[in-house]
């Protein structure tokens, strides 16, 4: 199982990235509390282990804005997050085929799933509702809808996942892969223990094969 620690906008939490190894670092380039420029995420790139993949979130930003930071930052993926559809998406896949698109969705309600399964996203990732808000809330996907959903394709779980929860939600969604932001930090910033503990549980469920 992969996972993606978001978020990521200090030299601090490089360093701790370096450390730990997780599959992805994500770069968030919208919205307020964690947001970065290309720009800055170029320069913390700059010290990442080339290992580590970077991903850049966006919202409802233009395919053109989405290039530029692609090329600047040097992103292997993109985190849509807000309300692009699947013309948006499609079309930015053959804008950028070397970079993989990801679809993010605010599950609310089977039809947000559906929708989101029609698309031709490389990935998708389930985040929790919040109305008005477009991610990074800290609150819990609904894990009962998707996993009524019997979904077959690769995805990503978001939303409140912490060391706490980490292990019920693996083991009852088996996905592709995790996000995490909020779990771990404290007061707002990254926070090493909480990223050590986290990594070590994600260690345990790969080496016991309780997950993808």
């Amino acid at each position: 199982m992969k996972i993606k620690l978001c978020g990521i906008r200090r030299r601090e939490d490089i360093a701790f990235l370096n450390i730990y190894k997780p599959d992805y670092a994500g770069f968030v380039f919208a919205g307020t509390k964690r947001r970065v420029t290309p720009e800055q995420a170029a320069v913390l790139s700059g010290g990442l282990s080339p290992e580590i993949k970077r991903v850049g979130v966006f919202v409802n930003e233009t395919a053109a804005g989405v290039e530029s930071a692609v090329k600047t930052a040097g992103l292997s993926a993109v985190q849509l997050h807000g309300d692009e559809n699947p013309e948006y998406i499609s079309g930015l896949k053959k804008l950028l085929p070397s970079t993989e698109v990801w679809k993010a969705v605010r599950v609310n309600g089977r039809k947000s799933i559906e929708s989101a399964l029609k698309t031709d996203a490389d990935m998708l990732l389930f985040d929790s509702y919040s109305e008005g808000g477009y991610g990074g809330t800290g609150k819990t996907a609904d894990i009962k809808l998707i996993k009524s959903m019997k979904i077959s394709r690769p995805f990503f779980i978001a939303g409140g996942i912490s060391a706490e929860n980490i292990s019920g939600i693996v083991n009852t969604l088996s996905p592709y892969g995790v996000d995490v932001s909020s779990g771990i930090e404290t007061n707002g910033v990254k926070d090493g223990q909480k990223i050590k503990r986290i990594m070590g549980i994600i260690s345990k469920i790969n080496l016991e094969g309780q997950a993808i």
